[in-house]
């Protein structure tokens, strides 16, 4: 207790921290602000209802940071531009010179982040028009008669409110005191705790203490299960050669090649989502055809991905995949390889070049196959404490915890870097 009250007085001496801290504060007060100004004549209690029995626009409501259920200006969130970095993370793989423009350095992440930003504006369209035409086609009524007009502006309002929160998540990350598109999204997660806890407790009685005990035993395991994750690393032994320049002699160092478990964050979770959601939606569009057979296809469809045993089977399968599948972007053994011989570092015991690219990928596979399970069970937890528990109201969302539990540890990282960076210039 003693270490956490001197840090925070560390960090309030601080001017500049302590403004920083003090503006990201102000901007996610903003956020939440625009998070409650509604687009007009949305009937928000049959939204609310429809959002909460269906999983996959719960999970999308996550990742908007709360925004959706709402269906505030800022609906959208910030996936749309979530979505398009993931896109130019994917194109990077394949097109020889977008790679070479994202190895220029600090030059070449400035052109990519702003063809990004281009890329959020028709997404976020396309994304708006989708949300209106699923929400007209609810068997609630959701929305009020629009025409033409109304429609096109409400999309570009949506647009306007995505664009308005990227402005403010980079401006957040200017401060570095955290990702700022992260903390919006956590800001809006920890937004939605209170009303979730007020349902729980009103649907509950003195019959269901069993469940409320299972229920906190296992919230307890899930959030230690995630910081034990989100820190666990595999360290590989790097030793650097002894090199000899004029009168000094660099090298002989023993140092280590950090390899984290779950190496790519919540990305897979987000990848699984897009892809589960894309037929469901699709299928909407087509409910109301005029052929008896295309919309019995499209009934077909909706009522499959409905069903709780396909979704969380088809869920935990894509995760799974996709975990893997994004470690292999983002981690190049022979380019590491490469960096470690041209340092004159090795790995103890392995021959510098193909052979430390060969044993960096063995070990890789191994560390994140933890990652790729954990990941996915904890993707469809909420589904196996529905099933436990017998009851919607105890459901635990393990992608909220990740996410939580993740921007808490970076932006925590963050912090303390700068408060020693501090203390090393004075």
């Amino acid at each position: 207790m003693n270490r956490v009250f001197n840090t925070l007085v560390r960090i309030w001496r601080l001017r500049d921290l302590r403004r920083s801290i003090i503006f990201v504060l102000a901007m996610l007060f903003i956020f939440r602000l625009a998070a409650h100004i509604p687009i007009p004549g949305v009937d928000i209690a049959n939204l609310q209802d429809f959002f909460r029995k269906n999983a996959i626009l719960g999970l999308l409501n996550v990742f908007s940071g709360g925004t959706m259920e709402n269906f505030s200006v800022v609906a959208l969130g910030v996936a749309p531009y979530i979505t398009a970095s993931i896109i130019f993370q994917l194109l990077a793989m394949v097109i020889p010179k977008l790679e070479a423009i994202q190895k220029e350095g600090e030059a070449g992440q400035r052109r990519i982040n702003r063809w990004t930003r281009y890329a959020t504006v028709p997404l976020a369209v396309l994304q708006g028009f989708g949300m209106l035409t699923l929400l007209r086609q609810s068997p609630q009524p959701i929305l009020g008669i629009l025409n033409a007009r109304t429609y096109v502006l409400t999309i570009l309002t949506l647009t306007a409110g995505t664009l308005f929160l990227m402005w403010i998540g980079e401006l957040i990350s200017e401060r570095k005191v955290g990702n700022g598109i992260s903390l919006l999204i956590f800001a809006g997660i920890i937004a939605g705790l209170p009303p979730a806890i007020q349902r729980a407790v009103v649907t509950l009685d003195a019959t269901q203490i069993t469940q409320i005990v299972i229920f906190a035993v296992i919230a307890l395991i899930t959030i230690v299960g995630v910081v034990l994750i989100t820190q666990a690393q595999r360290n590989i032994p790097v030793s650097y050669a002894r090199r000899v320049r004029g009168m000094r002699m660099y090298g002989g160092v023993d140092t280590h090649l950090p390899l984290r478990v779950n190496m790519a964050g919540v990305i897979p979770i987000i990848f699984a989502i897009s892809i589960i959601l894309f037929p469901p939606m699709i299928a909407q569009f087509f409910v109301q055809a005029k052929s008896a057979v295309v919309v019995r296809i499209a009934q077909w469809v909706i009522q499959v991905f409905q069903n709780n045993l396909v979704y969380g089977i088809l869920y935990f399968v894509l995760v799974f995949i996709f975990t893997y599948f994004y470690t292999a972007v983002i981690f190049h053994p022979h380019q590491i390889s490469e960096n470690l011989q041209k340092q004159g570092g090795f790995i103890p015991g392995i021959r510098p070049g193909k052979a430390t690219a060969a044993y960096l990928q063995y070990v890789i596979s191994r560390v994140i196959f933890v990652g790729a399970l954990f990941l996915a069970v904890i993707a469809i937890l909420p589904l196996l404490m529905q099933r436990l528990t017998g009851t919607q109201a105890l459901a635990i969302g393990g992608t909220s915890i990740l996410i939580v539990v993740s921007v808490v540890i970076e932006t925590l990282a963050q912090i303390e870097a700068q408060l020693t960076m501090h203390e090393y210039e004075t």
